[in-house]
C-alpha cells in the first residue's frame, strides 16, 4: 500500500518516554510486517503509521496531514528490555499536545488489538534436545 503523507511545520518537539511492553511489542509487530505498520486507534479516529524511524499519528478528519510524530528512539539507553525508552515527540498541529495524551493511553490498547488479531496461526513447539521430533507423533 502507498500513502503519501505531508507535514506542516514543526511547532515544537520535546523528551518523552515510551513504556517497554509497548516499545517492544511495536518492534515484534514491525518485525512481523517486514518494514510497515498501519495500526487503526478507534478509540480517537486515528491511525498510527509504524516504520522502523518513527511513528507517525493522522486524524481520520485530515488523513493526509501528520498530526505529531514519535522519532528517534533510544532503546541503547536502556539497560534492560523492561525498561522505557526515551523518544523525542514532533507537534505539527497546534491542537497535537492535547492529541498526545490521549494517545499515550490509547496507542498501546490499539497495538495489543492488532497484536491479538495478528497471533500467528500456529504456536510454537519447544522440545528437549534430547527430544526426537516426527510430525507422526501429534497426528
Amino acid at each position: 500500500m502507498k500513502m503519501s503523507l505531508y507535514r506542516g511545520d514543526e511547532i515544537l518537539r520535546e523528551p518523552c518516554y515510551l513504556p517497554a511492553a509497548t516499545y517492544n511489542l511495536t518492534h515484534t509487530l514491525l518485525t512481523r510486517a517486514n518494514g510497515c505498520v498501519f495500526v487503526p486507534i478507534r478509540t480517537m479516529q486515528y491511525l498510527a503509521i509504524v516504520d522502523a524511524e518513527e511513528i507517525v499519528f493522522v486524524d481520520r478528519e485530515a488523513s493526509r496531514l501528520v498530526q505529531l510524530a514519535w522519532q528517534r528512539f533510544r532503546p541503547q539507553a536502556r539497560t534492560a528490555l523492561d525498561e522505557r525508552v526515551p523518544y523525542e515527540v514532533v507537534y505539527y498541529m497546534p491542537d497535537a499536545q492535547r492529541v498526545m495524551v490521549r494517545l499515550q493511553a490509547e496507542f498501546p490498547r490499539a497495538l495489543q488489538q492488532l497484536s491479538e488479531r495478528n497471533r500467528p496461526a500456529e504456536e510454537a513447539l519447544i522440545l528437549d534436545k534430547r527430544t526426537r521430533f516426527s510430525r507422526d507423533q501429534d497426528e
